[in-house]
């Protein structure tokens, strides 16, 4: 480690992407995924695994491998994406991070780790007020970057009162790790004497996160053009993010986002960003998804499980996400396919502590009727039973393989692999903390084999398609209209804070070319 010169950097961030409607987040929901203060945030930052965002670490170690600099850890906290943040949590949080700033002044630099796409109780822009109130503090000569999920809902308060925003360019999200190492060699740089000028648009333009994938697509094709313009420029452009927001956050600041910074002048900046803003307008309608019913997917199910010759399949459990605030517990598909009698399937994960405890009480092999959601229903979990056999029991810690988790500590808490209608039948893994299953150790972790199954059923949006493509290319996914906190069928929610007009809710809404950047 280089510590004792060098570039002063102080560390901190808070993680987390708000789903309006989705129950608060807590301290207690922060601190059970991790919570790190002082030296042991800078300790778990250097770690080989840790449950921590990825980019933190890369870009500790990369600052490590540059060259002598003082890190100052501060706080890093983050929870599963869920509801708002208590605002009392937050701005005990940030305190916290102030007073270590105070103390360490002067700084050259801060860094945080953000996602970009937080709510807090009393706020629709904590991730603009963190930033704004660390500027304060610092002042204007103090280098302010911040890497963010491809999910942010940009404000003007991030913008302005940053030097830098670097964004995923993956989705799935399997570039965290790149994305803190260049945010850590673009600090180098700006230290060195870079200039960083940045312009922003937002668009009107509110997308549901199936249509925001980097494969292929309308976002997928702004994103590329960006990083090929970026190139073509010649060390200009320092960097290109494209922000596909997270409308479930239901905020003013939600819509498609392009920042362009460049190396000292705004005009270059400006002519990048509207460049690829206008691309994603004209692309606007290709942004519509549809979707496959729970009857089609019954009857898909069917058809493939008795045909071996079709490609095995798997479905997303799109309406009850994890990754975006899903509560992990709702049961139309899993009651429809157990109902069905639908054999060689595999379904993760469903979030349910009390019935993986009863499992862990009963042992391995135990027949029981086991009871979803037996501690309360709510409009989306509904309860059901079925008589099922503990297959297999794990205490949930896995280190994640392949997508977005690898290398990662996932902690499932107790869970159990239970089966149901006799051997061959539904198999379904029954967590205690809510997860999206979006990497193959969620089965693989109860000794099962991905390709044993026919029908692999996931709730998640779309992180499981890096996790599972080994097994599944694209023709072989299907997501599934399923109801829930993340439904990916926007006039089925009762809109607060979006900006009105916007597409595709409001099809005819027009975008202000002629002036379109934001600046305040």
């Amino acid at each position: 480690m280089n510590q004792g010169e060098g570039p002063r950097v102080a560390l901190a961030g808070i993680v987390l992407e708000s789903n309006a409607f989705a129950p608060v987040a807590g301290e207690e929901d922060f601190r059970s995924r991790y919570y790190f203060e002082g030296e042991s945030l800078l300790e778990e930052a250097e770690k080989e695994t840790s449950v921590i965002a990825l980019e933190m670490g890369a870009f500790v170690k990369t600052m490590n491998r540059t060259g002598p600099w003082t890190p100052v850890p501060a706080l890093l906290t983050g929870c599963q994406p869920a509801g708002p943040v208590d605002h009392g949590f937050f701005m005990d949080c940030l305190e916290r991070i102030k007073q270590t700033l105070k103390q360490s002044l002067p700084l050259d630099a801060v860094y945080l780790s953000q996602h970009g796409a937080m709510v807090s109780t009393e706020t629709s822009d904590p991730d603009g007020m963190l930033i704004e109130e660390i500027r304060k503090i610092t002042g204007p000569r103090t280098r302010i970057l911040a890497t963010l999920d491809l999910h942010a809902n940009i404000s003007s308060r991030m913008v302005n009162q940053s030097d830098l925003l670097v964004s995923y360019l993956t989705n799935p999200h399997v570039d965290m790790i790149p994305r803190g190492e260049e945010a850590a060699h673009a600090l180098r740089k700006i230290l060195a004497g870079a200039d960083p000028q940045s312009a922003f648009i937002r668009l009107p333009l509110t997308p549901v996160s199936l249509t925001l994938l980097t494969r292929e697509g309308p976002y997928a094709d702004m994103i590329a053009y960006g990083q090929r313009r970026m190139q073509e420029q010649g060390g200009k452009i320092l960097n290109v993010s494209v922000c596909g927001g997270f409308v479930f956050s239901d905020t003013p600041e939600n819509g498609v986002a392009v920042i362009v910074t460049a190396d000292g002048s705004l005009e270059n900046a400006q002519n990048l960003c509207h460049e690829i803003a206008d691309l994603g307008w004209q692309n606007r309608q290709r942004f519509l998804k549809k979707l496959t019913s729970i009857e089609e997917a019954v009857e898909l199910a069917e058809k493939t499980t008795r045909n071996p010759q079709m490609p095995a399949l798997i479905f997303s459990d799109a309406g009850d996400n994890p990754g975006g605030g899903g509560s992990g517990n709702t049961t139309w598909l899993v009651k429809s396919l157990i109902d069905a009698g639908i054999p060689k399937v595999f379904y993760g994960s469903f979030f349910d502590p009390e019935l993986a405890a009863e499992a862990h009480r009963l042992g391995e092999n135990a027949e029981f009727s086991a009871q979803f959601n037996r501690q309360g229903e709510t409009e989306f979990s509904k309860s059901f039973s079925a008589q099922a056999r503990v297959l297999k029991l794990s205490d949930g810690a896995h280190v994640g393989r392949l997508g977005m988790g690898e290398g990662r500590l996932i902690e499932m808490g107790p869970s159990a692999a239970l089966e149901f209608n006799g051997p061959q039948g539904v198999i379904v893994i029954v967590i205690s903390n809510r997860h999206q299953t979006a990497d193959p150790v969620f089965f693989e972790g109860f000794g099962l084999e991905i390709s044993d199954a026919r029908i692999v059923v996931v709730k998640s949006r779309g992180h499981f398609r890096a996790g599972f493509y080994p097994w599944f290319d694209p023709e072989q996914v299907y997501e599934i209209d399923t109801p829930g906190l993340t439904a990916p069928v926007l006039e089925r929610f009762q809109w607060k804070g979006l900006p009105r007009p916007v597409y595709p809710l409001d099809p005819d809404v027009e975008w202000n070319t002629a002036d379109p950047f934001i600046t305040e």
